[in-house]
């Protein structure tokens, strides 16, 4: 491995929910510093493309795709990752997604469809990584938590539940796997301009609020969150552990 503190040249890293948004702002920066990097999403023909683009910059990468609420697919991806690098260094649990209703319109098949994809798929996909960051004492578990799960927002109960959820696990991982030398953390982002948040973005009163409310007056564009990712990964983050690092242009830390 590279001497530089902020190098990833030797690691290999998979990031879930690749393809676009935050995920694919992650993976470009990992691979930006070296790392090999894994992209999964269920879309096997826009991850190609994806790591296509990273290809022609003369960087690693390559492609998994499966659904990360499947328990033994994604086993089995850690599984053909590790028999094909010899090693998995990095994973990125940042798959998730959405559903917005008014309490009463609430359903059981809603709660669980974004709770096993925000929450219990990361969970599972880390305990699968573990197995091989435990035998080469050596492992970075990253995942991508949410601002809603600090401060509560109306009619996405699941979500701001499964973020906070997910913010927690990020700590009992990091109490449980520390002495086997891995590192547990999450970004927490704010308002981003991403796909998940189209709907959001199309309403002008919305995003002038948001943006009133944010330190600095605008909403955050994707690559400035992918260097936390690689900051995160890195031996210069070494020390840090069961940390949820907020970057959302101050808009939980201003009044």
């Amino acid at each position: 491995m590279s001497h530089h503190p902020f190098s990833l040249v030797g690691r290999v890293a998979l990031v879930t929910g690749a393809s676009r948004g935050l995920g694919w702002a992650m993976a470009e920066q990992l691979a930006a510093a070296g790392a090999h990097v894994v992209l999964n999403s269920r879309d096997a023909v826009a991850l190609t493309k994806q790591a296509k683009l990273l290809h022609d910059r003369g960087q690693k990468a390559s492609v998994e795709a499966f659904d990360v609420t499947d328990t033994h697919a994604a086993e089995l991806a850690v599984e053909r990752i590790v028999k094909a690098h010899g090693r998995l260094d990095i994973l990125v649990g940042n798959a998730g997604i959405q559903h917005r209703n008014a309490i009463e319109d609430w359903k059981g098949d809603d709660w669980d469809r974004v709770t096993d994809a925000n929450l219990k798929a990361c969970f599972f996909l880390a305990q699968a990584a573990a197995k091989p960051m435990k035998a080469q004492k050596f492992g970075r578990i990253i995942f991508t938590t949410s601002i809603t799960g600090l401060l509560g927002r109306a009619t996405i109960h699941a979500y701001v539940a499964s973020k906070a959820g997910l913010a927690a696990i990020t700590r009992s991982l990091a109490a449980e796997l520390g002495e086997s030398g891995i590192t547990s953390n999450s970004i927490c982002p704010g308002y981003f301009e991403t796909e998940i948040n189209t709907a959001l973005l199309s309403d002008e009163a919305f995003v002038t609020r948001i943006n009133n409310r944010t330190a600095l007056k605008r909403w955050g564009k994707p690559a400035e969150l992918g260097g936390a990712a690689v900051f995160l990964a890195s031996d210069a983050a070494g020390y840090i552990t069961g940390h949820q690092l907020v970057i959302d242009g101050g808009f939980t830390s201003t009044m």
